[in-house]
């Protein structure tokens, strides 16, 4: 029987399922969930997946439910307990990509097109390009080594092709052949791995080959890959989606359509990640993006613009970085734009050419370009690209499609100036418009019937620019760009990471407009640090002298010296902040456990001495072993008295970034832990298995006082979700957004709004500015007439309708949480 749509959540709380914390540890989870006063668990992909996968984003097979988890029963008995406590249940769902798994059987639909080729009925799943070269074989770059140098460790048993401990199907027919002739008659191509750079001829996700592009725009495959989680839906199991990934669809907007159709139109947020001004397609069929827009806002507030300027000044001093390795943003960008359009998406780039080669030759007026040409003019435009990919082909937004052409455009004009003959730069007009969804304008088509290469380019075109963006920006530019680690984060603008009230505002009030019921998040299973870490990190924008002086103590070449193995200086200034906004725990002991991978994670995601592909063995011991002597040893006692000295002001931080999220508009997504204080850096650090306390919401809840800030985090973030599941009315779709502007010589340092004319937040930015400068002094917050208002942190009552003291309205608590009687 099919059940109705159940109502968008009030606040979602994710968990991450690995085999360590499976469906029956999530269900023990419940009660204290629901007391918490969350209205639904977010799970991360339930899907059946890789063996041991921690995360669930390899997707191996769509019909079922992962064994490993506790397969459908699990699922079905984890939603009965939640449901049965008020609680509904959102579901991650992963349509991109599926596992190039170990063993290959697992991904049943692959394994069936390795063994009969383009001819299988599932060589429609996947994203192939079969004239790729390889004469008509798939690639797969799984061989340790040169296939030579790899023969002697093939053997053929039991009518499988071995190698190691991946098995490959055997080609009907060819099970007798001798090896080498095997090896050839596959419709694989087996490969070292390093050939995937250039030589791949399968879409994957980003640049890990280990993930195969999923063609859901087909209509059958999307049926297949979306059956068993629709029926989900339908059976009343779950009750929303997050979407993954959309910019890797050839289709988003027409994804989301489809699904809008099969799913009841349940309740569906996108990881959509927003640049700078970028907007969101208005007719995408959801209620908007996983909220990475709403954490930048968010931080921005508690970066102080004239601190971060010196704070750079003395980065600058201290490192030494050239303009393009971390001296400056714009440049830092562009060179690892162009280092990973010529190198990491070498394949994704030729595919292209590939394309635009075979439509310059058919066209009515050939372009007779050379494939040098089309090659830089597909780099050229790529990398001039603000925001990860153009939806200039998307009927579901004319304004939008209309910018995005325009900015395809302006690209355009600064790519045919890279050429030194005019005359070939006409390559660049070709792959312009190839972009746009049509032929250069020298050669429409007439009459004649469209062009499935056209269309295709267009749509690779696009996946590639996310690619490219996501990994020259966030996981390149970002670590080569320490200034300010914590706006070196997903949806970040490290070269522009101070927004003022009046932003945050505008940018508030448009949510509330246009997408009320998006999600919001400030710590996620992608962050690069938890929101905690962040903003500690945040206050040293507001004493980046203090900064400098500590650093000046501890660093290479100074205080303990003899005992401090020497690296290069970004490393040490990302190291020590990375200790400093990891907290007091990250001296000596297991926290140097936590602190080197993540520093390690760093320099080879900065590509600079060392790297994924290319490690230097000997940079990186050298780099452990100072994480161990310097930020984890005797020296980190610097830091620990600077963090007694900025403690009140990183509260001030800590709280007042978590109560903007839990009362702004939009649905809080709580990431498991975080409704405490909660100090975690890159994955796999912040993936570890929940672990919860659930007698110390008890006994806030009998009336005991927090003792610590993890505790005032604690109260505030039950106090918060709590009223918004209690009055939805007062926060969803028809509710308001009005600022509350504060008046006074201290007015900046206030952030105020009313949401659904009965709850008012107010919190503290800048709070170290706000000391230096006196304090609060007559700075007043006006609370709206009407009746009084009681403040839920404190119990106190104010009177509606008067101007307020913030410095006694903010007395107890850096933030204020009033509730109109």
């Amino acid at each position: 029987m099919t059940q109705p749509s159940s109502p968008s959540p009030t606040a979602t709380y994710r968990l991450q399922l690995q085999p360590n914390f499976p469906f029956a540890a999530a269900e023990r989870t419940v009660p204290y969930l629901a007391a918490l006063g969350v209205s639904h668990l977010h799970l991360s992909p339930v899907l059946e997946a890789a063996p041991g996968s921690t995360h669930g984003y390899d997707v191996t097979g769509h019909a079922t439910v992962r064994a490993e988890l506790g397969g459908e029963d699990g699922l079905r008995t984890l939603a009965a307990t939640a449901r049965a406590h008020g609680l509904g249940l959102v579901v991650d769902l992963v349509p991109n990509h599926m596992a190039v798994a170990t063993p290959l059987s697992l991904n049943g639909p692959l394994w069936e097109v390795l063994r009969e080729g383009p001819a299988s009925p599932y060589a429609r799943w996947f994203d192939i390009d079969w004239d790729g070269g390889h004469g008509g074989r798939l690639l797969l770059p799984v061989l340790e080594g040169r296939i030579g140098d790899e023969l002697p460790r093939f053997r053929v048993a039991g009518g499988l092709l071995h190698y190691g401990e991946q098995v490959f199907p055997l080609r009907p027919g060819t099970e007798r052949l001798p090896l080498e002739r095997l090896l050839e008659a596959q419709w694989y191509r087996l490969a070292w791995w390093r050939l995937a750079r250039t030589e791949l001829n399968y879409r994957r996700f980003f640049t890990i080959s280990e993930l195969i592009g999923v063609r859901v725009e087909d209509p059958e495959v999307f049926d297949a890959t979306h059956r068993t989680v629709l029926r989900l839906i339908r059976e009343g199991v779950v009750d929303g989606l997050r979407i993954d990934h959309p910019d890797g669809l050839v289709d988003p907007g027409g994804y989301l359509a489809r699904l809008r159709g099969g799913s009841k139109g349940c309740w569906t947020v996108v990881e959509k990640i927003l640049t700078g001004a970028e907007r969101l397609p208005d007719g995408w069929a959801c209620a908007g993006t996983t909220g990475y827009d709403a954490l930048r806002h968010i931080d921005g507030l508690f970066v102080c613009p004239q601190g971060v300027g010196r704070l750079f000044s003395h980065y600058r001093d201290f490192v030494a970085p050239l303009a393009d390795e971390g001296g400056d943003w714009e440049e830092t960008v562009r060179r690892a734009a162009y280092e990973v359009v010529a190198h990491e998406l070498a394949s994704e780039v030729e595919r292209l050419v590939r394309t635009a080669s075979r439509i310059s030759d058919r066209v009515p007026l050939p372009g007779d370009h050379a494939p040098w040409a089309l090659r830089q003019a597909v780099r050229e435009l790529l990398v001039r690209l603000p925001v990860y990919r153009p939806y200039a082909g998307d009927t579901t937004d004319a304004a939008r499609a209309a910018a995005d052409a325009a900015m395809l455009g302006n690209a355009a004009e600064r790519a045919r100036a890279t050429f030194r003959v005019p005359e070939e730069a006409a390559a660049v007009d070709l792959v312009h418009d190839l972009a746009l969804g049509r032929f250069a304008s020298s050669g429409e088509g007439g009459d004649d019937p469209p062009d499935p290469d056209v269309a295709g380019f267009a749509a690779r075109f696009a996946q590639t620019a996310s690619a490219l963006h996501a990994k020259s920006v966030e996981d390149t530019a970002f670590y080569r760009y320490p200034v300010l680690l914590s706006a070196c984060e997903v949806g970040g603008d490290p070269g522009e990471p101070a927004l003022g009230p009046g932003t945050f505002h505008e940018y508030c009030a448009r949510l509330q407009r246009d997408w009320p019921e998006s999600g919001t998040v400030l710590s996620t299973h992608d962050t690069k640090r938890s929101a905690d870490v962040r903003a500690r990190i945040a206050v040293l924008s507001e004493c980046p002298d203090r900064w400098r002086d500590v650093l000046g103590m501890v660093a290479d070449g100074r205080e303990d010296a003899d005992d401090v193995v020497p690296v290069d200086p970004m490393v040490s200034w990302t190291a020590w902040q990375t200790a400093f906004g990891l907290g007091a725990s990250a001296t000596g002991g297991p926290a140097a456990e936590r602190l080197s991978p993540a520093v390690l994670k760093a320099v080879r995601e900065a590509g600079l001495r060392t790297s994924w592909t290319e490690p230097d063995a000997a940079y990186e011991e050298r780099v452990a072993e100072f994480v161990h002597s310097g930020p984890c040893g005797p020296a980190a006692g610097q830091l620990a008295a600077l963090e007694a000295e900025l403690a009140p002001f990183v509260r001030a931080n800590v709280l007042g970034a978590a109560l903007l999220h839990l009362t702004m508009p939009g649905v809080p997504d709580v990431y498991q832990g975080t409704e405490r204080e909660y100090a975690a850096l890159v994955d796999p650090d912040n993936r570890q298995p929940l672990w919860c306390e659930p007698g110390l919401l008890a006994s806030l809840d009998a009336g005991a006082a927090p003792i610590d800030l993890s505790a005032e985090k604690l109260l505030l973030t039950a106090t918060a979700l709590r009223l918004r599941r209690a009055h939805p009315e007062w926060f969803g779709a028809a509710a308001s957004y009005e600022p509350l502007v504060a008046e006074g010589p201290a007015a900046e340092h206030c952030v105020a709004f009313v949401r659904g004319g009965r709850v008012a937040t107010a919190v503290t930015r800048l709070s170290l500015r706000l000391r230096e400068t006196g304090g609060w002094w007559d700075t007043v917050l006006r609370l709206p007439a009407g009746g009084d208002w009681r403040e839920a942190l404190t119990g106190r009552t104010l009177a509606g309708g008067t101007a307020v003291g913030v410095a006694t309205l903010l007395d107890r608590w850096p933030v204020a949480l009033l509730v109109r009687e």
